[in-house]
């Protein structure tokens, strides 16, 4: 069937809510307004306003309560409107959610699903187009997915939510006009294994969320110049699938890591370094990385494009990587 992003998160929302009596969503505008994105659109009247819960503007308030929820055995998503308002509610997130199981001695569980809107290239300036989920993937007792596909989409609501750990999806603003052919009988999917979106010989391309689609771009453009790229999705962030990720270096010994977050201290830099670390003699080249440019992100279309990673250069990296070696 035709569909796109939104609407498969939204199926795989109201797939859940019919699994499973305990499911419930809060956010702010979830309910009559359908969602800041229109995710929700259509559930308040589908599962009336016990189920489908508007909040008041107070992120910390709202994703207490979700954990509160969760504590108390039932399977809250709580919808946070975007990353950088989830700062507001970091404290819920980082010494509640991903700390009581340990602290409780593994009394307590948190199985809380928390969804929110990431990244930039809407012109939504520096307050509003933050790629934070490196900053969360640092963070032990959470679980991080970044849902790039449709497939995926559709697939990991479901299997988070019976995660016995609290599970945060990043969804990438660019994605929800994603239109494409999704399955009929499209369900969850695994969310502890990174995915081989296309096979290659010359260079490894490591990605995952939105930069997957100028990924898979550029590796099309490599394949023009006779350079076969494979392209890695990680999916999950935390726990990171270093098996995944060290198999296809070693087959290509080359690599290319692609993030829409800063360079410094940012996901890229994890993923280089394990890959220093595991397979370094598997190496032709050193490892590149193509990052967002370490500058709040400008509101001005051609400057806010000239700041992030773009299908031209993530190709020109490969292709210097490939001659290097």
């Amino acid at each position: 069937m035709k569909t796109t992003y939104r609407e498969a998160l939204r199926e795989a929302i109201r797939d859940a809510m019919r699994r499973d009596d305990r499911v419930f969503l809060m956010g702010e505008d979830v309910g009559s307004y359908g969602g800041c994105y229109a995710v929700s659109l259509g559930l308040l009247e589908e599962f009336g306003p016990e189920r489908v819960r508007d909040t008041p503007l107070s992120e910390s308030a709202f994703v207490g309560a979700g954990i509160g929820a969760a504590l108390n055995g039932m399977r809250p998503i709580v919808e946070i409107m975007t990353v950088n308002f989830s700062l507001l509610a970091l404290d819920q997130i980082l010494n509640n959610a991903a700390t009581l199981l340990h602290m409780s001695g593994g009394q307590f569980a948190v199985p809380v699903v928390i969804r929110m809107t990431t990244g930039a290239g809407r012109q939504l300036a520096a307050q509003h187009s933050h790629s934070l989920e490196g900053w969360y993937a640092h963070i032990p007792g959470l679980r991080v997915l970044a849902p790039a596909t449709l497939e995926d989409a559709r697939g990991m609501v479901w299997p988070a939510l019976c995660d016995p750990d609290p599970v945060l999806i990043f969804e990438h603003n660019g994605l929800y006009n994603l239109a494409g052919e999704l399955a009929d009988d499209a369900g969850p999917v695994d969310i502890t294994r990174a995915a081989v979106r296309r096979p290659g010989r010359d260079v490894t391309l490591i990605t995952y969320g939105g930069s997957l689609t100028k990924t898979l771009a550029a590796a099309d453009d490599l394949a023009a110049g006779g350079i076969e790229a494979e392209v890695v999705d990680l999916r999950t962030l935390r726990p990171l699938d270093s098996d995944t990720v060290l198999e296809c270096v070693r087959k290509t010994h080359r690599a290319v890591v692609v993030d829409e977050g800063w360079r410094s201290g940012g996901l890229s830099a994890e993923i280089a370094a394990r890959i220093g670390e595991e397979a370094l003699y598997d190496l032709d080249a050193p490892v590149r990385r193509v990052c967002s440019a370490e500058v709040p992100i400008p509101y001005a279309r051609h400057l806010e494009e000239a700041a992030l990673p773009q299908t031209a250069s993530i190709a020109a990296a490969a292709r210097e990587v490939v001659r290097g070696g």
